[in-house]
């Protein structure tokens, strides 16, 4: 009589071996030498050299050098370039005349670069990887346009009208002197839980 835990073991052996041939693969891409050009665009000696980034390496620019951002800016702008007409977006969909001076749309192209470069980096069957890749894409492109293009259409840039957080100095001194929300004295004991909510 078969016992009722086999497909449960079967299954946990699955498991591992997968996690098994995953850690391999990533002990592999660890020790593979950093390619000359991490993805279409990048590096193509038009715009600027090759970075000694590997593929799928985060990038915040604002904690760049000069001469790091000097180095992956044309970079990232010539794959920019070449997502925009490899996948024809429009200007609706990534502002021709002022997609770089939308930080959110720079994050959010900076996100897609970088996972591009990770997705499409191996050259073993990579399983889904590029598939979710095109996926990001789509609602990336999405959120782009809904999310921080402002009025920005039909060839014009128009900056959005907001108050600027970073700009003032005063504005987050104030809520830093304020301190974190503190629970009102007497209306929650130690559980956290307001009195009426007890039992």
């Amino acid at each position: 009589m078969p016992d009722a835990f086999d497909p449960i073991f079967e299954e946990l052996a699955s498991i591992n071996s997968e996690m098994a041939a995953l850690t391999q693969r990533m002990l592999d891409l660890e020790q593979r030498p950093v390619p000359s050009a991490a993805g279409p665009g990048a590096g193509n000696g038009a715009v600027g050299g090759p970075s000694d980034r590997g593929p799928g390496v985060p990038v915040l620019w604002r904690a760049l050098t000069a001469e790091q951002s000097g180095v992956l800016w044309p970079e990232f702008v010539a794959w920019v370039v070449w997502l925009a007409d490899a996948y024809e977006l429009t200007t609706e969909q990534l502002p021709r005349q002022c997609w770089w001076q939308h930080a959110g749309v720079v994050e959010e192209l900076t996100a897609l670069w970088t996972s591009h470069a990770s997705a499409y980096a191996s050259e073993e069957d990579v399983g889904a990887s590029p598939y979710l890749w095109q996926d990001a894409l789509a609602r990336a492109v999405e959120r782009i346009n809904r999310n921080w293009l402002g009025g920005c259409v039909n060839g014009f840039h128009e900056p959005r009208s907001r108050m600027s957080f970073t700009r003032d100095k005063a504005y987050a001194e104030a809520i830093v002197d304020v301190g974190p929300p503190l629970p009102e004295s007497g209306a929650a004991d130690a559980s956290g839980l307001p009195e009426a909510g007890r039992s």
